[in-house]
């Protein structure tokens, strides 16, 4: 059940406060697009997928606006996403991104290019909001292994990527519900360019229908 827009949002307190002005959070999407008219599209699929990279990517070479749901959470919260995990467990961030992902779809005005946490599309509740805007949802997709190796790269703290055994379980778990969204691409061994450049043309030809 969504819940009531009015509920207030209390902010956690955390050790590091994240700046206000990073790159993409928070971003006002509540902009007139003039090319092609139509729908927010949602990037869904495992952490190391490539959702934010080529998201960023294909919005620009589309001229759309675009939103990291993870950024909004931050934003919301103070608290980066290591924090709420560490700080409140994965149920607290789970409400957090429900609630940043319905005030994302009522604010936004037009079309953009919205990447979903690894963990957002699965939830039910998250599902039905996309259902419900009319969005499109594209799956990116990669071999575990490749995955396992990109988030290695980047370095960056993910909370649920800790452990080998439990990032291959947690990949398997989540696969039916990734295969639910209404595109596929495969990302495995593809440059960030040639995965916005399908993600367009996904995107593009969505609209023709």
């Amino acid at each position: 059940m969504v819940e009531s827009a009015q509920k207030a949002i209390i902010p956690l307190v955390c050790e590091t406060m994240r700046p206000p002005e990073k790159k993409d959070r928070a971003v006002d999407v509540t902009v007139k697009n003039e090319q092609p008219k139509g729908r927010l599209v949602f990037l869904v699929g495992f952490m190391g997928a490539g959702k934010t990279s080529a998201g960023r990517e294909a919005a620009r070479g589309l001229g759309w606006p675009f939103v990291d749901l993870d950024d909004e959470v931050e934003a919301a919260s103070g608290c980066s996403v290591a924090e709420i995990f560490r700080e409140k467990g994965e149920a607290e961030f789970r409400k957090l991104e429900h609630e940043a992902l319905r005030r994302l779809i009522e604010k936004t005005d037009g079309a953009a290019v919205i990447a979903l946490g690894g963990g957002a599309f699965v939830q039910a509740a998250n599902a039905a909001l996309i259902r419900e805007a009319d969005g499109i949802s594209i799956y990116l997709d990669a071999p575990v292994e490749e995955l396992r190796r990109r988030c290695k790269e980047m370095g960056r703290e993910r909370p649920l990527a800790s452990d080998e055994e439990h990032f291959r379980r947690l990949y398997e778990e989540r696969l039916p519900a990734y295969a639910r969204a209404d595109e596929r691409i495969s990302t495995a061994g593809k440059s960030v360019t040639a995965v916005a450049r399908e993600v367009r043309r996904a995107i593009e030809a969505r609209h023709k229908r």
